[in-house]
């Protein structure tokens, strides 16, 4: 089902080969104004998720489809705060119902504010108050993989580094972390060891919940030797945490493709 677009969005059906020419190809908005531009190099559809901070606005509904080789760029209001995810293998009917196989918002095209169902990998930013201030991004595997995710920094001034999961994870997920479906029962996604276990030395919490007692487990250890410039865990290094002044970003969905 086609996504409804809005006047503050911008479409575009085109082949895109380097991250700059996501925003050259997508007619750049007001220059004091961020944009998020959202890239499908993977092979098959991707449908993305948008949650917002409490708080904060809902963007283009939440979610809509992104074929192959299609980007889709969004105004983000300023201080605007979330996260942004790939879902894969979805059926909606006309009226926007169905599932995904995984990061799946509540069975509807419209995430409107819900976020994924884990394991997804999450793509999270925050926004300044003004075009002067810092923001924040990162690519987290907090809530485990599902697919390859990059993100960078367009035009900022700073640090500006890159931030992602480039690697496909799905093919060295340990059998206690995989997520399978389809035919052949590939492995479509990789739990945290949090969510497949539950135990409080892998979620971080109880008498674990601080960064001197939730150290690295082999398990992370793992997400972080595939993606070091992913967020591994809850208490991963802050220098995965990345920041970047006055910029427009760039997330790709299969960046490794």
């Amino acid at each position: 089902m086609a996504p409804r677009f809005y006047p503050s969005h911008r479409f575009c059906h085109t082949a895109i080969a380097a991250f700059g020419i996501a925003f050259l190809a997508c007619s750049f908005l007001p220059s004091h104004s961020a944009t998020l531009a959202l890239y499908n190099r993977c092979a098959v559809p991707v449908w993305p998720g948008i949650q917002p901070s409490a708080g904060k606005p809902i963007l283009a509904r939440g979610g809509f489809l992104l074929l192959p080789n299609q980007a889709y760029s969004i105004r983000l209001p300023s201080a605007w705060s979330g996260r942004v995810w790939g879902r894969q293998g979805c059926v909606f009917d006309s009226s926007g119902r169905g599932r995904c196989a995984t990061g799946d918002c509540g069975g509807s095209l419209y995430c409107e504010g819900m976020g994924g169902t884990p394991p997804a990998t999450l793509a999270e930013i925050t926004l300044g108050s003004s075009s002067k201030t810092q923001d924040f991004y990162d690519v987290s595997l907090v809530d485990g993989y599902n697919l390859g995710i990059s993100m960078r920094p367009f035009r900022g001034a700073g640090r500006c580094g890159a931030a992602g999961c480039v690697s496909d994870l799905n093919e060295v997920c340990p059998s206690g972390l995989a997520v399978r479906a389809g035919p052949g029962s590939k492995v479509v996604a990789c739990k945290s060891a949090c969510s497949a276990f539950g135990s409080p030395e892998y979620c971080c919490t109880g008498s674990f919940g601080s960064p001197q007692l939730c150290k690295p487990t082999e398990y992370s250890r793992l997400f972080k030797s595939a993606c070091p410039r992913a967020y591994s865990y809850a208490f991963d290094d802050p220098t995965s945490i990345l920041t970047c002044t006055g910029a427009s970003y760039l997330v790709t969905f299969c960046p490794h493709r």
